[in-house]
């Protein structure tokens, strides 16, 4: 098999696993958790981030060569996301952004239409956009027409490790919008995150299920193999389902049997 590369934002990546720095009980695991998984980009809350505190920030941790991730969780409408997005960049943390918006206290599900009006405002800036929405396909071809890099659709709500509940309304992202799909939010298991790559999702971002983990560098590990084998398997061109069972040998002309 030819080497699978995945170029987002005029960067190469060899991994399809995004992951994040939320919900560690310590952040000096975030490197362990980097290497374990061969992660190459993560995610990060901007009001995480303080600069100027002197007992260090999560961003100490985050390895060098990662592609760095800033997101805007706390944002609950598009101008707040857009504020949070050009601190970012103003802070040095690059293009790339992450949009999440909000508004929603007790399921956290986000809003589409101040989701899609932030990304049409930051792509405009030149900014690389990853908005993270429902598993809608009307909200995800306004994000198309807004410039968006990507489409981050939830396979569950966040943080509740519930799977892939949302997989069919992913599939159907998965074949109609012509952008990459990464999905996001939700996903509790490897297995889950293979499953995903296995409809043809381009990659997936996990975090609460790493960071929660009884181990979190072994279950980073599981993740990084998990979501190869399922981008794998989607190459390699599953065989077709049937209704009615198909011996894989001929039951028939063994010992003179007809």
């Amino acid at each position: 098999m030819c080497e699978d590369i995945f170029e987002i934002g005029g960067v190469k990546l060899n991994s399809r696993l995004f992951t994040g720095t939320g919900k560690y009980g310590d952040d000096a695991i975030v490197p362990d958790v980097c290497e374990a998984s061969g992660s190459q980009v993560i995610t990060v809350a901007l009001r995480r981030v303080d600069l100027e505190s002197s007992t260090g920030n999560v961003m100490d941790f985050i390895p060098k060569h990662m592609q760095l991730l800033p997101n805007t969780s706390g944002a609950r409408t598009a101008e707040e996301a857009v504020r949070i997005a050009r601190l970012a960049r103003a802070m040095g943390c690059g293009d790339w952004i992450k949009i999440e918006v909000i508004s929603d206290n007790k399921y956290l599900l986000p809003d589409g239409y101040e989701t899609a009006k932030a990304t049409e405002i930051l792509a405009k800036e030149g900014f690389i956009v990853f908005p993270y929405v429902n598993a809608d396909l009307y909200v995800a071809q306004s994000l198309v027409n807004a410039g968006a890099a990507a489409v981050m659709p939830l396979g569950a709500p966040i943080g509740t490790n519930r799977g892939l509940k949302t997989r069919e309304m992913v599939r159907i992202l998965i074949e109609e919008i012509d952008l990459p799909i990464i999905v996001d939010a939700g996903i509790g298991r490897p297995s889950e995150a293979c499953e995903a790559m296995e409809m043809g999702a381009d990659a997936c971002l996990v975090n609460t299920a790493i960071a929660t983990a009884s181990d979190p560098r072994v279950m980073a590990k599981a993740f990084g193999r998990a979501v190869k084998a399922g981008r794998e398997a989607y190459l390699s061109g599953p065989g077709a389902t049937k209704v009615h069972a198909d011996a894989s040998s001929p039951l028939t002309g063994f010992l003179g049997g007809e």
